[in-house]
């Protein structure tokens, strides 16, 4: 019998609205499953594509560096050669009569311009021909190198630290019309050179197509710069030279006549060799090419014999070569194969190879007094550098010694470099006094000075006279405290001669923006379409904490600036 209750629940379970569970899919049936995505086994790429991508430029006269920040080399290496100009379906370097036909001869100083897309000297530039060929090249790079679109990619463009003003508006002007980039970062190549070699300061001395600098950097800032004409651009229009006496001729009985390239050969307007050796003389200097550690053996006469010793006296380079029955590879011979009429092997000495690298870069066999101050050697160039700073910044800078540009990669130079320093100031010390009355009146000096400490003075004692000359007595708690701060401070080299290893300007680069720090020269796209360098601040009108800053400029979030200014390039 059925109770009230059970009356009751079966009443209220009858009344109540059918339930939708008929409508539901069956758990059996084939069905796609929601994906639920955790932080902890989530794919790394999310978070890496995340992040802003920033692209490092490095331009150069000859050549254009691309790739992404936090890369250790960069994606590309674009030449600007008139092979890379030409149109589509222009196939006539493939003819094999093209490089026998004859060409127009060019004036020495006019050497590889078709290879070079800007000089310092920008009165016979097409500013227009440089913005179409910055243009084609940064679009190749991103379209069959970087593989990334333009839009909203923070650009970073390693740049020499001195360039005119009209070029610099042509490159900023051809990448913002060009391309969506929203801002360029500028940075000094020598400074991101001292970066990356793991150095605060140091001497970066860049040989470079047309110049070599020698920039002095001490704490992330340009302090010195030199130059001199002397770099790769001379060794290669002499190792043309070289080639062309061995391809006419087959002996060197002719190559007397082939006169050095000086003032005097530009003035008179000498021609240079055909321009069909060029990349003949390129790749034998970048592939052969040498220098020796030590220089050149030379005959003087009985009055040069003391100048080329000491380089105080008669400031003399060096001499003439001289035959050394002695050397292993006076006498072996390299085989080089032309390519240009008349097509034969060059059978060139391996001692030969080395002359172009110390006519061009070291001016053997010349007087300092006949070279102009932008014409003097690397040797010299670097002594005078180091000796134009201070003390306390010289001492930094001597023991980082950085080597960097293409004219570094020649074996043996950096090392002949060095040690020709390392003489100049054994010799002359850091006087800035030279000559042979200087000479003289060192030598007296210390003839006066030896025999002072060697004569003892009549009627004094020995030990009185003497007493300054004795070493100081040494203190105990002075030793302590020294030993106390060389436990808790690092040692660093200075006051030596000294050679640093670098991976470069684009490295430096790479390296600097992937640590998202905010330069000083930050040009907006917006900003300089709309006013150009009308638009940069003077610095007079910079912040006094904007002074303060390091030349690399604070992390991104520390502090904001109102403006731009061309900084380093004003």
């Amino acid at each position: 019998m059925t109770t009230a209750a059970e009356y009751l629940e079966r009443k209220s379970n009858s009344a109540r609205r059918p339930g939708l569970s008929h409508l539901q899919a069956d758990p059996s049936s084939p069905h796609t499953p929601l994906r639920t995505f955790s932080s902890t086994f989530s794919s790394p790429s999310i978070s890496y594509r995340a992040e802003e991508e920033v692209l490092v430029f490095e331009l150069g006269a000859r050549h254009l560096s691309a790739g992404i920040s936090g890369e250790s080399n960069p994606r590309c290496r674009l030449s600007f050669s008139p092979d890379h100009g030409r149109r589509v379906g222009d196939y006539r370097c493939c003819l094999p009569e093209y490089y026998e036909r004859t060409r127009k001869r060019k004036r020495k100083y006019s050497w590889g311009e078709d290879h070079e897309l800007w000089r310092m000297d920008l009165r016979g530039v097409d500013l227009g021909l440089v913005e179409d060929k910055i243009e084609r090249a940064v679009r190749k790079a991103f379209a069959e190198y970087l593989l990334l679109d333009s839009k909203n990619k923070r650009l970073v463009l390693v740049l020499p630290s001195l360039m005119p003003h009209r070029l610099l508006s042509s490159i900023l002007s051809s990448i913002f019309s060009n391309f969506q980039t929203p801002s360029i970062t500028l940075f000094p190549s020598p400074v991101l050179v001292a970066v990356a070699a793991g150095c605060r300061a140091g001497l970066v001395v860049d040989i470079g197509w047309a110049e070599t600098t020698m920039t002095a950097v001490y704490e992330l800032r340009e302090v010195f710069c030199a130059r001199t004409t002397l770099a790769t651009r001379l060794v290669t229009l002499r190792m043309a030279d070289l080639l062309k006496e061995y391809a006419e001729s087959g002996t060197a009985d002719t190559r007397k006549q082939a006169s050095a390239l000086n003032d005097e050969e530009l003035g008179s307007g000498q021609f240079s060799p055909d321009s069909r050796y060029f990349d003949f003389a390129e790749e034998v200097s970048s592939r052969i090419a040498w220098c020796p550690i030590e220089p050149r053996p030379a005959i003087t006469s009985s009055e040069d014999t003391v100048a080329a010793q000491t380089p105080e006296q008669g400031e003399r380079v060096s001499g003439t070569p001289a035959e050394d029955p002695q050397q292993p590879h006076e006498h072996t011979k390299i085989s080089i194969p032309s390519p240009l009429p008349p097509r034969k092997t060059l059978q060139i000495p391996f001692d030969k190879l080395s002359e172009p690298v110390e006519d061009g870069l070291f001016a053997t066999g010349k007087d300092l007094h006949d070279l102009d101050d932008h014409e003097q050697p690397l040797q010299q160039l670097l002594y005078k550098t180091l000796l134009s700073l201070p003390p306390d910044v010289r001492s930094q800078c001597m023991a980082r010694i950085t080597i960097t540009g293409g004219g570094s990669n020649i074996p043996g130079l950096k090392t002949r470099l060095l040690n020709a320093l390392k003489a100049i100031v054994q010799a002359r010390g850091w006087d800035p006094v030279s000559g042979k009355v200087a000479t003289e009146t060192r030598k007296h000096l210390e003839t006066v000075r030896s025999n002072q400490l060697n004569k003892a003075p009549t009627g004094v004692k020995q030990t009185t006279a003497t007493h300054h000359l004795q070493p100081q007595v040494k203190d105990s708690t002075d030793e302590k405290i020294k030993a106390g701060k060389m436990k808790t401070s690092t040692v660093t080299a200075a006051g030596e001669i000294r050679g640093v290893e670098t991976l470069g300007a684009w490295a430096g680069g790479s390296l600097v923006a992937g640590l998202k720090v905010k330069g000083v020269v930050e040009v907006e796209r917006d900003s300089f379409l709309a006013n150009g360098f009308a638009g940069a601040k003077k610095e007079s009108e910079i912040t006094q904490a904007t002074q303060r800053m390091s030349l690399l400029g604070p992390r991104s979030g520390v502090g904001e600036k109102t403006g731009w200014t061309l900084g380093a390039w004003a």
